[in-house]
């Protein structure tokens, strides 16, 4: 709800700069339970109950639940080249701080075994008002509210032109992003058979007032009026009679799975779990923004023709890489020809994933290896999510499970990859 710092100078055109998020849950080193401690970490670095400090290039801030923290570029980026080394100077900070309060922070996008009706403790401090309103109106104590952790990717535009490509160009390249990002298989101890359980719970949590989550796909519209007609004032209206305050009349209410900014002209990606490390998460955004990139310049179909696409179709691929990440099957003909995909018939996600690695990041000079190396993990061994299931099994014992998230916690301490 309190947005990010990344985009918010006006006049940033598209792919000028980058905003990144990524959102990590505090946990009891020993137990590896949630551990609600945002609050003092904020209050040891700023001596009050703030809701953000600066770090440098990056601010930390609060999220709704107080066993969440987030890290967030502090201005926009130039560059994601070498963001996953800023990102990870800052976990080791973390670390640190929470060391003496017995904690350490947990990686993925879901906490394995949290019970959010018992454990969930809201952000009680600045900003609360709106932490309350949503728990009165939608009730915060589930996992679609209290148990996710994700990355946000903040793309820029300047004006209602490139704000119409990049809508366009976001909205079709949203269902295969969980295909490569899903990392939240496990929840209340089991593995649920859904490889992106964050994604399969957000999308129910606003079931009480639908048009605030939409079909998590956003509809098409491709102007600024037309936006806020369509999609913003309807939710402003819906929310009204349980809001007569308008504490919640924002477009940060907005719940889909990316939402137009106005306020600093960007487009929020939020769709994509949170992974091992910063250099996974980095690598994920970068290979992301190449393939938005691809979509808005119109490489391999047009705008047009990218308009045209309506958010059921959509919807409906989408769902199929939530539920099998890598696996899901991409059967139109039509989605895989706007990608460029040169084979004809049904694929896998992650047969389309190694198209666009090959041909739009692969020959990339410099890139950086640890991007190269997450790529290759990818193609050899599928999203992250299927690696968990792969150390855990299909009915985990709670030893096994603690031990895997144990090391997927080392793996974010040391900055490394999980294999599996």
């Amino acid at each position: 709800m309190n947005g990010s710092r990344a985009e918010d100078l006006p006049g940033i055109g598209l792919f000028d700069a980058y905003g990144i998020e990524l959102e990590y849950m505090i946990v009891d080193d020993e137990r590896l339970s949630v551990l609600p401690a945002a609050d003092r970490i904020l209050h040891s670095m700023a001596g009050d109950f703030v809701n953000e400090v600066e770090t440098g290039a990056l601010a930390w801030s609060n999220e709704l639940a107080l066993h969440v923290i987030e890290m967030k570029t502090n201005g926009p980026a130039p560059s994601l080249a070498r963001l996953h080394h800023t990102f990870q100077r800052d976990v080791d900070r973390l670390n640190a701080l929470l060391k003496p309060l017995g904690g350490r922070l947990m990686p993925t996008a879901m906490h394995p075994w949290m019970d959010p009706a018992r454990e969930t403790r809201l952000w009680p401090h600045g900003h609360s008002a709106i932490y309350q309103a949503f728990d009165r109106i939608f009730s915060c104590q589930g996992h679609g509210w209290a148990n996710l952790q994700s990355m946000h990717i903040n793309l820029p535009f300047a004006d209602d032109d490139e704000f119409a490509r990049l809508h366009a160009a976001v909205r079709v390249a949203m269902p295969l992003m969980p295909a490569l990002a899903a990392s939240s298989p496990v929840m209340e101890g089991r593995v649920t058979g859904t490889l992106d359980n964050r994604l399969d719970v957000y999308r129910g949590n606003s079931r009480r007032i639908p048009s605030v989550s939409g079909r998590i796909i956003p509809e098409p519209a491709y102007s600024r009026k037309a936006y806020e007609t369509e999609i913003l004032q309807r939710i402003y209206r819906d929310l009204a009679p349980l809001d007569p305050e308008g504490v919640l009349q924002h477009e940060w209410v907005n719940a889909r799975g990316a939402i137009a900014r106005f306020e600093r002209n960007t487009i929020e990606i939020r769709v994509l779990d949170t992974q091992e490390c910063p250099a996974a998460d980095i690598a994920v955004a970068a290979l992301i923004v190449e393939a938005v990139r691809a979509l808005t310049e119109e490489h391999w179909c047009s705008l047009r023709h990218l308009q045209k696409w309506d958010s059921g179709p959509l919807q409906r691929l989408f769902l199929q890489c939530v539920q099998y990440a890598d696996q899901a099957v991409i059967d139109d003909d039509s989605y895989r020809a706007a990608f460029g995909f040169p084979e004809r018939g049904p694929c896998r996600a992650r047969d389309l994933w190694q198209h666009l690695i090959e041909t739009l990041v692969a020959p990339r000079a410099g890139l950086p290896p640890e991007w190269r190396q997450l790529y290759r993990l990818y193609l050899q061994r599928g999203s992250l999510a299927r690696r968990i299931v792969g150390a855990v099994g299909h009915a985990p014992e709670p030893g096994l499970l603690a031990a895997t998230y144990r090391r997927l916690c080392d793996c974010l301490a040391q900055g490394t990859l999980f294999d599996g």
